[in-house]
């Protein structure tokens, strides 16, 4: 009987959806496990990063139920959002009917891989019954001051047409287009107030010891906590002042001139009827144009303009003027600067270019330092100078001195800043959550009645070329009566963030159906939090960091009763392929290549270059074609054998191959065997066993053991395999021994064979179904305990000892299990080879390491 993957796999994928063996209620009398992917955006098929994430997840979930676990593993879509917005422009479609046919085509992909989800508890963002408790949410942050609305300047991108959330700006571009550079617009924007969070978030990090360590720095770092003060320079010659924030205020003594950050709204106020204010204006408008990262990098050329103005040092009471620089950033601090440039080095060139004066307070150990030798600012450690009363002290012993003398005269105090910016949560396109806030002239803004919701997202609406959001423009749409005064009104067109619906999603889950809110507390204090988050690295910032604020803004809002949603969280590696490149054509497709030359011009090929796959490089494998050659099993196997979850996988077309002979020899080996192993039960541990015996049963059992530890502990599943191959090679070998096969072996055989279908069942679980039923098995894989090892059958008999003269390997022996460390020497002394490369030489040290080896140094 032939393996026929393809065959038994749909037959194994009817009899799980009608016995709905992963469907799952709350069920008290059993422990839960709240096993999640992050959930996919319909891109329209799946891509092999998809597949490996999610048949790790599998592997878990089925692992855990076979373990007694109730399992909860849901899945659904994350619809709405730009990339969806910008395909359906691409192919002249509407978003909703491109969303949900990539839904569709998804949907059917996932099934064929055998993932074991509750199909059930399937939800879509973009459905008005998912985005209406979001609204109702935004309704009750909007009310407790957490949702609130100001004009700033933000991250725009010109290609998406829309707004970005600064941590959705990578080295200057935008997140989704990298070649688009994000420029600062000047707009009304809605935010959400994650900084009333900041501390907490950042001080609950020491307590996730269940995720990554690279995670939770990244996120201490975004956070970016730091320790300073607030120091007040009152304005020259007018009234006001310019409060600026420094870590450096033992430097204070020393800072001779100011910077402004171009978006500093004080800057047209003091330019105002200056000489200079259109060429500022001009200036602020150019520097604008770049992103915050552009603007402070290193390559960057640090640029001002004075803006006539002048303000005093607070301590030294001199006259400073005031500028305007690229690399001050309104978002950090005050947005404004004390420059020092003989301890800071940008400040230093700053002053170089424009003639600035420069003050030395900080001299270093065994050195003096003058202002006009300096070639660059001193950033060290050292004993102040030209500071007051402050002369003499370290600098950094002076922090808090100078920081509690500012406060004691009124000129500032310590305080504690915050990297983080409040969550830009505005998104000038169309698909997306509709903001349920109506503007009224005579009442304000005013938020739509519960009772409205939800606020619906028009679906016969026909989007720009250039995907600006038709919202604005539909009367139908924004035209509304005020809930309060019954008078002409206009709804909010801004949508909000997609990070938005995914921030929350997973508590839907455990209450898809529940229409008294958006979270059933029964469901939620039952399966909450999830037990294992599994993703990319990429989302450490964004979406993780976003649900952790979610999470507390639900509790505080009475609808859940814990802080964090995740309390394991593994970051799966990318999926790599090497790239074929022509030097006239770039990246070829497979299909592009032949004798290693490019078909479009006969150049010689560059290969080499393993990158992540993407549609861009052409390196991309299509999983459908994979599972229609090959079966979902063999897919399963090769992306968890390939490389440990949390390292890059590494594309092999032969590793794929070997993953599928594997599975062959495993067909093998039950259908050539079936008569023998079927016609007796399991071995129940009685009988003496022959050594070859005790050998076969202790490799079964340690097999247990660690694939059972390599699951459990560590997620490694390569070495899981690894093993489990190493068994069925054993049962081969045994099998091949020639030896008679009476019931006691046959017994024995189908132990193993039984440890090798229930270990690999998580991984390949069509297969093994197949194989569990032909050995006589009734239930199903999915409702058979996970096997336990026997402590006694990994008990040793004897102990192979390898013997050394001089460190060198001469013999082995083989001595009982029970012998200590001078039986072994013993022994080891009356071995003939041993005899034979001594001779006549002196002993002069047997060294024993336990279990191991003798070496006889001679």
């Amino acid at each position: 009987m032939l393996y026929n993957p393809l065959e038994l796999e749909k037959k194994w994928q009817r009899i799980w959806e009608r016995d709905e063996l992963f469907k799952v209620e709350e069920d008290p009398s059993k422990d839960k496990y709240y096993l999640l992917e992050m959930f996919p955006y319909p891109s329209g098929k799946l891509h092999m990063g998809h597949v490996r994430n999610y048949t790790i997840g599998d592997v878990v979930g089925r692992y855990k139920r076979m373990c007694g676990k109730n399992v909860l593993h849901p899945i659904g879509w994350d619809a709405f959002g730009l990339p969806a917005e910008n395909a359906a422009i691409d192919h002249g479609t509407h978003p909703e009917k491109w969303t949900y046919q990539n839904i569709e085509t998804m949907k059917s992909q996932l099934k064929r891989m055998g993932f074991s989800y509750d199909w059930d508890r399937e939800l879509a963002t973009c459905d008005p019954r998912y985005y209406r408790w979001e609204q109702l949410i935004f309704l009750k942050m909007f009310k407790k001051g957490l949702a609130y609305k100001k004009r700033t300047y933000v991250n725009w991108c010109e290609s998406c047409q829309t707004v970005l959330a600064k941590e959705q700006v990578e080295n200057g571009c935008c997140w989704r287009h990298t070649d688009q550079e994000v420029s600062l617009k000047e707009m009304d924007s809605w935010f959400f107030k994650i900084t009333d969070y900041a501390e907490e978030i950042l001080d609950a990090c020491d307590q996730l010891s269940g995720w990554p360590e690279r995670v939770l720095s990244m996120q201490r770092n975004w956070i970016g906590k730091s320790h300073g003060a607030i120091i007040r320079f009152p304005l020259d010659h007018s009234d006001g002042e310019v409060e600026v924030y420094t870590t450096r205020q033992d430097t204070l003594y020393g800072a001779t001139f100011m910077c402004f950050a171009p978006e500093h709204p004080m800057v047209k106020e003091i330019i105002k009827g200056q000489p200079q204010e259109a060429e500022i204006l001009e200036f602020i408008e150019r520097t604008l144009r770049l992103d915050s990262y552009v603007r402070t990098a290193d390559f960057t050329e640090k640029e001002g303009m004075f803006t006539g103005r002048y303000c005093l040092n607070p301590v030294t009471h001199e006259k400073i003027p005031i500028y305007v620089a690229n690399f001050v950033l309104f978002d950090y601090g005050t947005g404004a600067i004390m420059a020092v440039p003989t301890h800071d080095q940008r400040d230093f060139e700053f002053a170089k270019k424009y003639g600035l004066s420069l003050r030395v307070v900080i001299q270093p150990p065994g050195e003096t330092l003058k202002e006009e030798t300096m070639t660059e600012a001193y950033e060290g450690e050292g004993t102040l100078v030209h500071s007051g009363s402050f002369d003499g002290k370290g600098n950094l012993e002076a922090l808090d001195d100078i920081a509690d003398y500012l406060e004691s005269e009124g000129l500032g105090h310590k305080t504690v800043n915050y990297r983080l910016r409040d969550w830009n949560i505005s998104r000038q396109r169309y698909w997306g959550t509709p903001i349920p806030i109506i503007y009224c002239e005579t009442c304000g803004m005013v938020p739509v009645p519960e009772e409205d919701l939800p606020v619906v997202l028009p679906l016969d609406l026909k989007i720009g070329p250039n995907g600006a959001s038709p919202l604005p423009l539909e009367p139908s749409f924004y035209e509304i009566n005020c809930p309060k005064c019954g008078g002409n009104a206009r709804r909010e067109t801004d949508t909000m963030d997609t990070f938005v619906e995914s921030s929350w999603y997973f508590y839907r889950y455990t209450c898809p159906d529940y229409k008294d809110g958006p979270i059933n507390p029964k469901s939620v204090d039952y399966w909450m939090p999830v037990d294992q988050y599994i993703g990319g690295i990429e989302h450490a910032i964004l979406h993780l960091l976003y649900s952790r604020f979610y999470t507390r803004v639900l509790r505080d809002l009475g609808y859940l009763n814990l802080d964090e949603p995740f309390r394991n969280l593994l970051t799966q590696g990318m999926v790599c392929k090497e790239t074929q490149e022509c030097p006239e054509h770039g990246y070829l497709h497979p299909d592009e290549v032949k004798d290693q030359r490019c078909v479009h011009c006969q150049a010689e090929i560059i290969t080499g270059q393993t990158l992540k796959m993407s549609k861009s490089k052409k390196n991309v494998v299509d999983p459908e074609d994979l599972i229609s050659r090959y079966g979902a099993d063999t897919v399963r196997v090769f992306c968890l054998f390939a490389s440990p979850p949390e390292r890059d996988l590494e594309w092999s077309d032969q590793g794929v191959e070997g993953s599928y002979r594997f599975l062959n020899r495993i067909w093998r080996l039950i259908t050539d065997h079936l008569e023998d192993v079927s016609r007796v039960p399991s071995f129940d541990g009685k009988g003496d066993l022959s050594a070859l015996l005790r050998d076969l049963h202790r490799k079964t059992h340690q097999t247990i053991q660690k694939v059972t530890h390599d699951i459990e502990e560590r997620f490694h599943f390569n070495t899981a395999i690894s093993a489990v191959m190493e068994l069925v090679n054993e049962v081969n070998r045994f099998l091949g021994s020639g030896r008679d096969m009476g019931d006691l072996a046959c017994s024995l055989v189908r132990e193993a064979v039984e440890a090798v279908i229930l270990l690999l069942s998580p991984v390949a679980p069509h297969i093994t179904e197949e194989c569990w039923r032909m050995l006589g098995h009734g239930r199903s894989l999915m409702e058979t305990p996970w096997p336990g090892f026997q402590a006694d059958a990994l008990e040793v008999d004897k102990k192979l000892i390898v013997i050394q003269v001089n460190g060198k390997v001469r013999s082995r022996i083989e001595v009982p299990a029970s012998f200590d460390q001078k039986e072994i020497e013993t022994e080891a002394l009356k071995d003939e080879r041993l005899q034979d490369f001594i001779g006549e030489k002196t002993i002069k040290r047997v060294i024993v390491v336990k279990d191991k080896l003798v070496n006889v140094v001679v």
